[in-house]
């Protein structure tokens, strides 16, 4: 997405493309602020590795076995059912736009 950002932020484009997609925030802060970009999400690197590290120890401790319909709880994420293949969804990704984009340094 950064590469498509710098290409669109330089063109006759800029404002009137829409660009969105998966990015970092260090990545694309530039193209934010500048305009080119108004706004890409992204699934939060910590909270993806504290449900991961929850689930494991579910897993380890015997509390689940990996089952579809099983239920944990991830500490301050709430609690999470198990789905189809054992694939459990954080949620929703983080909007990152002009307004928060700056509390975020990865």
């Amino acid at each position: 997405m950064a590469a498509a950002a710098r290409y669109l932020s330089g063109s006759q484009y800029k404002g009137k493309v829409a660009l969105t997609g998966l990015g970092t925030p260090n990545q694309m802060r530039e193209f934010v602020k500048d305009g080119t970009v108004k706004n890409f999400a992204l699934w939060s690197p910590a909270d993806l590795g504290y449900l991961a590290a929850y689930a494991g120890a579910a897993l380890a401790s015997g509390m689940i076995s990996g089952k579809e319909g099983e239920k944990f709880t991830a500490g301050k994420l709430g609690e999470y059912t198990i789905g189809t293949d054992g694939v459990v969804v954080l949620g929703p990704p983080t909007v990152f736009d002009a307004g928060n984009i700056d509390q975020f340094n990865f």
